[in-house]
């Protein structure tokens, strides 16, 4: 039992690609997901797509996960009742504990067959132990020029992240003329 247990979890540690853990996702937008002028809440968009990237973490750490961030969420397009919103997921990179995943929503009026980007999105999730404690995940295997470009932009995405942060944790300890 014990040699299948560390089997179990050295697997879990491998490398894994960015296939690996890929998903797409598919709503039909309905009168309950919308105001009453049949535009789609906001919200409801934004819950799929931390539910999308949710689901790419979990494939890729096999733990239970949590959304630090959500970087940037610019609505291109309206999604109308009647869509069919389509989410597609994918890993573009990997930290020790965290991963940043992008989402790509798409919106399908099934009356006339067009397609519409409608909006695109970052997150930040982290892997967590049993203890709630950020836990190591897999190393992501970059296989095609386009993740390596997408894994190269998260990474910039990440450092600059990094960078306010500490600003803002200075700003905090130091008072301002105005304070």
């Amino acid at each position: 039992m014990r040699a299948s247990m560390s089997s179990t979890r050295k697997k879990a540690m491998e490398a894994k690609t960015v296939k690996d853990s890929s998903v797409t996702m598919v709503h039909a937008m309905m009168p309950q997901d919308a105001n009453p002028a049949g535009n789609v809440h906001g919200g409801v968009v934004m819950k799929y797509i931390d539910t999308a990237a949710g689901v790419v973490a979990l494939r890729h750490a096999r733990c239970r996960v949590v959304t630090a961030s959500i970087e940037r969420l610019d609505f291109i397009h309206p999604v109308y009742v009647g869509n069919l919103l389509s989410l597609k997921a994918s890993l573009n990179m990997v930290g020790t504990s965290s991963m940043e995943i992008g989402v790509r929503a798409e919106t399908e009026d099934l009356l006339t067959g067009e397609v519409r980007h409608t909006v695109s999105a970052h997150l930040t999730v982290v892997a967590l132990d049993e203890n709630g404690r950020p836990k190591r995940v897999p190393r992501l295997i970059l296989e095609s020029e386009d993740e390596k470009r997408r894994n190269r932009e998260a990474l910039r995405r990440r450092e600059v992240r990094l960078a306010e942060r500490k600003r803002e944790s200075q700003s905090r300890r130091e008072p301002t003329a105005s304070s």
